[in-house]
């Protein structure tokens, strides 16, 4: 198994471990692939799940994970139409280290707006 970067340079332009932080960078992704943990959802329990997403940057984000290969989107030809989405095997893989980052925010959430407050805008 890869245990990351074996150099400083190891978080460069070409480097894997960039797709990492380029797809969690983007605060909706991690939140909708977490919100996604359970199983399948359709759009507007996402959203309520979720809260404070609207509809449009929801469609936005699973477009942007289901481009990634991290969510799937099955149609089905009901009426009404029914739309869920899902988790892929690779989406599944980041659980763990969105665990892990959600922990951290939970341990450290305090200090960081301590810190936020303490600086003069």
């Amino acid at each position: 198994m890869p245990t990351g970067p074996t150099t400083r340079d190891g978080f460069l332009a070409d480097c894997r471990a960039r797709i990492t932080f380029d797809l969690l960078s983007n605060t909706w992704n991690g939140v909708t692939l977490w919100a996604l943990r359970d199983g399948p959802r359709r759009h507007g329990e996402l959203r309520e799940r979720i809260g404070g997403i609207s509809a449009k940057v929801l469609t936005e984000t699973l477009r942007r994970l289901e481009y990634n290969g991290l969510v799937e989107r099955s149609a089905y030809a009901e009426a009404p139409p029914r739309v869920d989405y899902a988790l892929t095997a690779l989406g599944r893989t980041l659980l763990e280290p969105i665990e892990v980052l959600g922990a951290w925010g939970f341990l450290h959430g305090d200090e960081v707006l301590q810190a936020q407050d303490e600086r003069p805008q």
